[in-house]
């Protein structure tokens, strides 16, 4: 695509249809300035079939409000809109709503709150919370789940192989194999999520990261097809990086030929006083090529050298591979948990993709309308109760245990705070038979989470750092139950309403049926 092609796709036509025509239809109501209020929430946690996440890891805020600061209806956009044509071959939008569109078509007018990237949330919970004229606060619907959906996706599968891999050094390698630029959103938010570096050399300029990877086998085949060696494809690698030599050692014989080589090599660097990174395996049994890489590795005095393992690596994966090095480490005279401290982690494809959960749940609803200066709580009934939304204007709570664990989230009224409360009623969302007590004495901390971000269109947030982010995570994972972070059933994390916003949820649900 040509440049102005490009800003035209990615712009503010980055929406639905729908979103247009109903724009178009409140216009010719007269209500293009009320005020609404939208919530942004995810209704289940990812499944991946043989695992399952008991959180999220929130992601994507910062990519939004980039958007959003440029999105606005230019000149051309309004040309695209008016040679649209209906089924009779009528101009679909008029003039009048276009020339509205030209005037007021941007995001000034919008108030926006949201619960910080980085910050472990649950189902159910507010995540983004949208206030501002009805046009342009449909019109944001799409753009804003599109932003903020992936990535929220990619950062809990990232937190988890992070989890998973206790914490070691995790590289995200997905760029080849995510769904087109994608992959910028994707590494943005699996360095949030527990990434440590990407290879995708262009966001790593943008976040202010060094990019991280090895080398092609194609490289080692090219020195073959020429009629030289592995040996010296390793070592022309060598020469040319002395400081950051890592090789790829599968190409030939991992174990007959890589392995060997790949120390042949180090130990030249080692008489020059370089030290070698380390090797890397993406192919076999990664958990025993692992083990004897180690044991070889140990031999020939360089205990202390990496080992990067890849090859369509998950939590699951990693999971397993480290179950296996503990039980056949000692086998072969190893400490376990010395060879399990040397190994990194390269995850692309499953990674990138969200593999197993291609998709998060996450929508935008109507809650709130402002008529006759009164703020009018919305309902939306669905058949299936969890998909019944909770109505009006809330405040969002994390509520710790004597233990500083994280025990409920709870979504309360607007004039409600939990801090003030002696004890604390916790009603399930949907279930009337479903509910529970906390006095004082069993809560150590209340928390509000969603801070404010825009005020009429304008910053009022200091946006934090991918560090910051990465801070915000950790935090939230220590103080989340065990049984909740573990990969497999995990714990049901509690979201809960106040009695009050319980009430008013169910009434609203009864007056609506009532009028049907």
């Amino acid at each position: 695509m040509q440049l102005d092609q490009e800003r035209m796709a990615e712009g503010i036509l980055y929406t639905d249809q729908y979103q247009l025509t109903m724009a178009q239809l409140y216009y010719r109501l007269g209500w293009q300035e009320k005020l609404v209020q939208f919530d942004h929430f995810y209704r289940q946690n990812p499944d991946y079939g043989e695992h399952q996440a008991g959180y999220c890891i929130n992601a994507g805020l910062g990519s939004l409000l980039d958007w959003m600061a440029r999105a606005r209806f230019r000149e051309e956009d309004i040309a695209y809109l008016r040679s649209e044509r209906g089924s009779q071959g009528t101009q679909l939008f008029a003039d009048d709503f276009l020339e509205w569109l030209r005037q007021n078509g941007d995001f000034r007018g919008i108030n926006l709150q949201a619960i910080p990237e980085g910050r472990v949330v649950h189902p159910n919970v507010p995540l983004t919370v949208v206030q501002g004229p009805m046009v342009m606060a449909q019109i944001l619907e799409t753009s804003l789940l599109n932003h903020l959906n992936y990535q929220i996706l990619i950062a809990t599968k990232a937190s988890r192989i992070h989890e998973s891999g206790r914490g070691r050094l995790l590289l995200e390698f997905g760029l080849r194999r995510a769904q087109g630029m994608g992959a910028n959103a994707g590494a943005r938010a699996a360095l949030i999520g527990g990434a440590d570096y990407t290879s995708n050399v262009g966001i790593s300029a943008v976040l202010g990261f060094p990019p991280k990877g090895t080398h092609a086998h194609s490289m080692v085949q090219i020195f073959m097809a020429l009629g030289m060696s592995e040996l010296d494809a390793f070592q022309a690698y060598a020469d040319v990086y002395p400081d950051d030599c890592l090789l790829l050692v599968d190409t030939v014989d991992t174990l007959a030929s890589g392995v060997p080589n790949a120390i042949r090599v180090f130990e030249k660097l080692r008489r020059k006083g370089h030290k070698p990174m380390g090797v890397r395996l993406d192919s076999g049994d990664l958990a025993y090529l692992a083990i004897q890489t180690a044991k070889m590795l140990n031999d020939a005095g360089f205990s202390e050298t990496s080992i990067v393992l890849s090859s369509d690596l998950d939590e699951l994966v990693i999971w397993q591979i480290i179950t296996q090095v503990q039980e056949e480490a000692p086998r072969y005279g190893l400490d376990p948990e010395a060879v399990v401290s040397r190994l990194v982690y390269g995850v692309g494809t499953r990674l990138i993709t969200s593999w197993g959960q291609p998709a998060l749940g996450g929508v935008y609803k109507l809650v709130a309308v402002r008529d006759n200066g009164q703020w009018q709580p919305a309902i939306k009934i669905s058949d299936t109760p969890a998909k019944t939304p909770s109505p009006g204007h809330k405040r969002v709570w994390r509520l710790y245990d004597v233990r500083g664990k994280a025990t409920a989230d709870l979504l309360s009224l607007e004039d409600e705070d939990p801090r003030e409360m002696d004890e604390v009623l916790l009603r399930h969302p949907t279930d009337q038979t479903k509910f529970r007590t906390l006095h004082r004495s069993e809560i150590s901390a209340v928390e509000e989470l969603l801070v404010p971000v825009l005020v009429e269109g304008k910053l009022v947030y200091d946006r934090p750092t991918i560090a910051e982010a990465r801070e915000w995570r950790k935090a939230d994972l220590a103080r989340l139950d065990p049984g909740v972070r573990r990969l497999l059933n995990p714990h049901i994390y509690h979201v809960s309403l106040t009695q009050r916003l319980w009430e008013m949820k169910h009434a609203l649900i009864a007056a609506a049926r009532g009028d049907a």
